[in-house]
């Protein structure tokens, strides 16, 4: 049999359908790859095996019997830790919930095994997906199959880390600031962040509730928009869920891999020409622009002025939700519980509880965020960071009057080395300088390669209006068609 590892979903889904290929020798290969060369990545924090090769038997089984097979059946899937899994470990990356084993699944994982994925394990993190590197994740960083000396980006690192490693085909992330786009692009892969409340939230452990969307990675377009299409849609468990149906992403995907834009309006935001992005990230969007220009794309240049401030107010919003959702980790219900021992207050067991179990970079945003909605600070900083949101917002639909979708680098930068801006925070927290604005929006993102610089990849970010995440797969699968797919060095 062909080495199934180095296929797209949608390949592998084939050979499953015609029964040239069991969903258990295919997730036999992908468990043995993992086996291989997760030392050098550490991609998974938790690899299922039985779990994994008992959904495998039975969507043979299935099949065998003549049971229709959704189109990603018998496909491996990494998921990322932040995600329920029913008891399978759930850690967020953090040794305050090491070993917590969820009693349900979250609505994503629901829909994973419905369309009869096959979940493989939990994917590395930065802890509560707080980070731009994974090196923030309390069971050490993951590594970049690129150049094992640099970031896969973060929150979700281990996720795009286990496709640019071959370790799985398709993965899911989640984004609240560019925690699925960011690492996608410096890991030379596909991410997706759909529409805020186009994919449910229930069962995601909360980091900013206004913010975090799941949603697919890949090494296709067409492979993430399948993906999407199988895990998005309306859910009554999660209050900010949007009632209306995804939309057709996957004939979009197919669309845009004609390679033909005529006809499609792309805006590239002003102000994020001089945002000090590096001169070969910069030079392989331009040649990305003149190639979508080539496949018909009218390119034309918008002004988005408010956006200069989505990375401060972005600073303010997410650590001021994350300092009240994780107010319950407090050493009582679930989870780590320090100091304990019949002598201490339970003031006093909390706070040893969280001083063991929460790194640095969550004790860091928990106090931002605490200040920041203090008595006395809440409008200057809070109360006034949502009133910039409004204004990018604002942005955002002006935008969408003249184009169809907004493009522009994924990152200002490529992967960059392990501990170079662990010590510098704005440093890091720059990482997610032009994918902040869609959070903050709640439209859909994705970053798809477009070249590489110094030997790493590059992604172009696609942005485009809510509900119309059909959009961006079409442009980002007419990039693809032109500039193809990249290939890490052989691990």
């Amino acid at each position: 049999m062909t080495d199934v590892t180095a296929m797209t979903a949608t390949q592998i889904a084939g050979l499953v359908a015609t029964g040239a290929a069991s969903a258990v020798e295919v997730t036999q290969a992908h468990l043995d790859r993992i086996a291989a060369v997760d030392g050098r990545v550490n991609a998974f924090l938790h690899v299922d095996t039985e779990g994994a090769l008992a959904a495998a038997r039975d969507i043979d089984a299935r099949r065998a019997a003549g049971a229709e097979l959704g189109p990603l059946a018998g496909v491996p899937v990494a998921v990322k830790d932040v995600l329920t899994t029913k008891g399978v470990p759930t850690t967020v990356g953090s040794k305050i919930l090491e070993g917590w084993r969820p009693p349900y699944d979250s609505t994503i994982v629901q829909r994973l095994r419905a369309a009869g994925t096959v979940m493989l394990g939990k994917t590395n993190m930065d802890e509560f997906a707080m980070g731009s590197s994974t090196e923030y994740s309390a069971y050490g960083p993951s590594r970049n199959p690129w150049d094992t000396d640099r970031i896969p980006g973060g929150s979700g690192g281990g996720s795009a880390a286990a496709l640019a490693a071959y370790e799985a085909p398709l993965a899911i992330g989640s984004d609240t600031g560019g925690s699925i786009r960011q690492p996608g692009a410096v890991t030379g892969t596909v991410g997706a962040k759909p529409t805020y409340g186009g994919t449910s939230r229930y069962g995601l452990v909360a980091f900013s509730s206004s913010l975090d969307t799941p949603g697919p990675c890949a090494r296709t377009v067409l492979d993430a928009a399948l993906l999407h299409a199988a895990i998005g849609g309306h859910d009554p468990r999660d209050s900010t869920s949007i009632p209306a149906p995804v939309p057709d992403v996957v004939a979009a995907a197919k669309l845009g891999a004609t390679g033909d834009l005529s006809g499609v309006r792309l805006g590239i935001v002003t102000e994020f020409g001089g945002e000090g992005a590096e001169p070969g990230v910069t030079a392989a969007f331009n040649e990305a622009v003149d190639t979508l220009t080539k496949l018909g794309a009218e390119i034309v240049e918008i002004s988005c002025p408010h956006f200069r401030y989505a990375l401060p107010a972005y600073y303010l919003i997410a650590p001021s939700e994350c300092s009240s959702n994780l107010a319950r980790f407090d050493g009582v219900r679930f989870g780590l519980r320090t100091g304990d021992d019949g002598n201490r207050s339970l003031e006093e067991v909390m706070s040893l509880t969280r001083e063991a179990g929460f790194g640095p970079e969550v004790k860091r945003r928990i106090m931002l965020g605490t200040y920041a909605l203090s008595s006395g600070y809440y409008d200057a900083y809070y109360g006034q960071a949502q009133k910039v949101r409004t204004l990018i917002t604002r942005d955002f639909t002006a935008a969408f009057e003249r184009v169809d979708a907004l493009i522009s680098p994924t990152t200002p930068f490529v992967a960059f080395p392990l501990g170079a801006r662990t010590s510098d925070p704005y440093q890091m927290y720059l990482a997610d300088l032009f994918t902040i604005p869609s959070n903050l929006y709640g439209g859909p993102g994705i970053s798809v390669p477009c070249g590489l610089s110094e030997g790493l990849p590059v992604g172009l970010q696609v942005m485009a209006p809510t509900m119309a995440d059909d959009r961006m797969y079409r442009v980002a699968a007419a990039l693809e068609s032109a500039v193809g797919t990249l290939t890490p060095p052989t691990m």
